[in-house]
């Protein structure tokens, strides 16, 4: 499975588009038209799992303007906070298996320096208190007086894996990884472990480790993409997903005693979940279904498939299990109805609404299904693609879009609810969120066609999208941009500076302009599939470097000549602020429009509501003055300083 560099429903009708798509609502529907402060009173909130007696399910949510946790009654009822952080932001890990006790994590405002920590009632314990040391959970051992976690204290490069006791909070190490090696799953007697060896960002090598003698077997020798899944009850057996001989990945099983493999899944969409409930009963199988997350919930021992109550016509699009099995977290949503989180009684077959997340001042009605389409590219490639067009939209009120390019590379946008995507269609922008050759979820082919030619084929693809977007009676063709965070900022960058028609405006979040300094600067927990990256998009070091300054938009900044708003977190270890320094600075002195938001208490992604709200606020504002044109008051492209915004 590709590895993501600058990341980050309802079953929905599939249509053929060859750019003749006619048959969504080409009638005008008036809408209340709702601020950015009402779309940002959206909450979210997901559940961390029950407490030890099921009385209990522990959430992070962001109510309080900042992720924080919270615990609520399982029938349902009020949310009772736990943490009242005001800076950092707070997410919940577990409630401790035989008692209230609460794990969670929390980094440095978005530098992904993630620390472990402990809630006894009052008090707090922060369990890996190393400054610069990154930890990350993995699981709880089978019998709840422990669990494993992994910290790059021995060097940075390297996540190992270490086992800490809950009765004093000592831990000792496992394993330790060697180059190129990613820890994947333990098995329940805590006898095996998996690795996996990055080869390229769409393969891996997959092992199995027995951790008394460090035995390391190797899975199966066909190049291919390889990911441990889960182990067998008995710890007999693994469960691995992989796409040996297939386009689309599925389920294996290896026999640990004789070293048999047996395909265990098959499918015409690519699994990315299979595993047990703690006792075994169940098994579950996620499917990324045409971007769409579908849950499949069968007894393990008669294969029976388990059904779960259909919610307000929603997508139950995952399912967890209390461990005693009586109980279950649904969380339910679609594009059109942000997720929550249910209770699910399995005895009773009763279900408890315990988040309802949708601002009270917003009319569901108001909001936009979105749909999937399909164009072909300049080459003939079919590229899909999720689609949202305003209720206000017609023939007669023909409105602005935006072709919206997700992270990655290797990402894909799904069919699933973006209160971002949500408020710009609310305010009359159509959106066209591409998943160029690249995306994942559509095959292992399609998947490397973007390898080294980024900024080039994939550009092509999202400016036929745009020229898709130009066909449909209800959009304005003269008046079409491209925004994209992450991944998604590079390509509109690339798309600015490399086809400097094309599009109207160009909206950068925290994307890469000088591909050479990002791959050189990796934050070092990435250096097991550093190489596989370099595979992908090129080392910096070799004759590489010819390409990729080419592909680089920093190098280029003079072609640019429509209106640029660019975005960054000052905090971000991935896509450094000078990326977004430099491009702007370029691109200013063509004497073009360039807005500039820094936000100094923020990574890759900005996670307090105060900075969200100013953020899309301000994209808003921007798209209204230089896409829809209804401001006569632009930037005309002085150099002044970048707006800096620090809410703590």
């Amino acid at each position: 499975m590709k590895k993501l560099l600058i990341a980050t429903g309802c079953a929905l009708l599939l249509l053929s588009c060859k750019n003749e798509t006619k048959e969504y609502s080409t009638a005008e529907k008036q809408v209340e038209k709702y601020s950015i402060e009402q779309f940002m009173d959206n909450e979210n909130a997901s559940a961390a799992g029950f407490s030890f007696d099921n009385s209990k399910v522990l959430i992070t949510s962001n109510r309080s303007g900042i992720n924080n946790i919270y615990e609520v009654a399982s029938e349902g009822g009020d949310l009772i906070p736990i943490t009242k952080s005001d800076s950092a932001s707070i997410y919940a890990v577990s409630y401790f298996p035989k008692d209230d006790r609460i794990l969670f994590t929390m980094d440095g405002n978005g530098d992904e320096i993630y620390k472990l920590f402990v809630k006894d009632n009052d008090k707090v314990k922060s369990l890996t208190p190393k400054q610069g040391i990154r930890t990350g959970f993995v699981g709880w051992a089978e019998d709840g007086n422990s669990f494993y976690f992994q910290m790059n204290d021995r060097d940075p490069q390297f996540m190992d894996l270490y086992q800490m006791n809950t009765s004093d909070y000592t831990y000792k190490s496992i394993y330790q990884l060697g180059p190129n090696l990613d820890f994947g799953i333990i098995a329940n007697n805590g006898k095996y472990i998996t690795v996996s060896e990055a080869i390229t960002t769409n393969n891996s090598n997959l092992y199995l480790v027995e951790l008394a003698t460090k035995k390391q077997t190797k899975i199966n020798d066909t190049l291919s993409s390889n990911l441990g899944a889960d182990f067998s009850l008995d710890s007999q057996s693994l469960y691995f997903i992989t796409d040996v001989d297939s386009e689309f990945s599925y389920v294996s099983k290896y026999d640990i005693a004789t070293g048999e493999t047996t395909k265990v899944t098959d499918s015409k969409w690519d699994t990315y979940s299979y595993y047990f409930s703690k006792k075994g009963t169940y098994t579950l199988e996620i499917l990324n279904e045409d971007a769409k997350a579908t849950v499949y919930v069968t007894e393990t021992a008669t294969g029976k498939e388990v059904t779960f109550p259909e919610i307000e016509g929603q997508q139950v699009s995952s399912i967890s299990f209390s461990d005693n099995e009586k109980m279950a977290i649904l969380k339910v949503g679609s594009s059109a109805k942000p997720t929550n989180t249910y209770s699910y009684n399995l005895e009773t077959k009763e279900y408890a609404q315990l988040t309802d997340v949708l601002s009270k001042e917003i009319n569901q009605e108001d909001l936009v299904q979105a749909t999937v389409v399909r164009f072909n590219s300049f080459d003939g490639v079919e590229i899909p693609a999720i689609y949202y067009q305003p209720h206000q939209a017609s023939i007669k009120n023909k409105v602005p879009a935006l072709v919206w390019v997700h992270g990655g590379p290797g990402g894909q946008s799904r069919q699933a609810f973006n209160t971002n995507i949500q408020y710009l269609v609310n305010q009359g922008y159509a959106v066209l969120a591409v998943n160029n050759r690249g995306s994942s979820g559509y095959g292992k082919t399609f998947f490397a066609m973007d390898d080294q030619n980024h900024g080039e084929k994939d550009l092509k693809d999202c400016i036929a999208g745009k020229d898709w977007l130009a066909t449909q009676d209800v959009i304005d063709a003269d008046k079409i941009g491209i925004l994209g965070g992450s991944y998604g900022g590079y390509m509109t960058m690339a798309a600015l500076t490399y086809a400097p028609e094309e599009f109207k405006v160009g909206v950068n979040i925290y994307g890469v302009t000088n591909w050479m300094r990002t791959l050189k600067n990796i934050p070092p927990w990435w250096a097991s599939f550093k190489d596989a990256l370099y595979q992908e998009m090129g080392d910096p070091n070799t004759k590489d470097s010819i390409r990729l300054k080419r592909q680089s938009p920093l190098f280029h900044t003079e072609n640019v000549t429509k209106p640029l708003m660019v975005l960054q977190g000052a905090q971000d270890p991935r896509v450094l602020q000078i990326e977004s320094d430099e491009i702007v600075a370029g691109v200013r002195k063509n004497g073009v429009p360039v807005e500039y938001l820094l936000f100094e208490d923020e990574g890759h992604g900005f996670a307090k509501k105060e900075n969200q709200m100013k953020a899309y606020s301000s994209i808003a504002k921007f798209l209204d003055t230089y896409l829809k044109g209804e401001s006569d008051t632009p930037n005309d492209g002085e150099k002044q300083k970048p707006i800096k915004i620090d809410t703590h």
